[in-house]
């Protein structure tokens, strides 16, 4: 009785032990989020100079999330490894909004994604239109700081006086 008892124990551990692997696998993929950035930068690749339009205007699920001119850059957070939107791009400031529809998959390893639109538009392949976004750190964090190290430690004194 106690050897069934043990076998019935072993079985539900393995089968619990298995749907949190699957659940886990499940939000490795559903659950990725990411934060895509839009360029609307002239791009140079192989020698040639991709201009930007003059205006593109971004939409990820049927909401606009960014409007840009010719140099700037917009954002968008999402979820999951595949990204839709959705391009209403004016090439001169008169002329009427073209409308495209882009699907990617996103890299797995990415968080900040980078995706420069005109190379984007002009066909040229992922590794010239993606990148991953490196944050460069501001002024105020490259100001040089005290490092302590057992040669300097007790010289600096942080308001403590020190009488004996």
């Amino acid at each position: 009785m106690k050897a069934q008892l043990d076998k019935k124990r072993l079985v539900i551990r393995i089968a619990a032990l298995l749907v949190i692997l699957v659940i886990a696998a499940l939000m490795f993929v559903i659950g990725r989020g990411h934060t895509v950035y839009f360029d609307n930068k002239a791009m140079d690749y192989n020698g040639n100079t991709y201009e930007g339009p003059y205006s593109v205007e971004v939409l990820v699920n049927g909401e606009k999330c960014a409007k840009l001119k010719d140099g700037e850059r917009g954002m968008a957070e999402t979820m999951g490894q595949n990204f839709s939107m959705e391009l209403m791009i004016k090439e001169e400031k008169e002329s009427d909004p073209k409308k495209i529809r882009v699907g990617l998959p996103l890299p797995y390893n990415m968080d900040g994604i980078i995706i420069n639109l005109p190379a984007l538009l002009n066909g040229l392949p992922e590794e010239a239109y993606m990148s991953e976004f490196i944050p460069v750190p501001s002024e105020e964090e490259l100001v040089d700081e005290e490092v302590v190290t057992d040669e300097t430690e007790g010289l600096m004194n942080f308001g403590e006086s020190s009488e004996e």
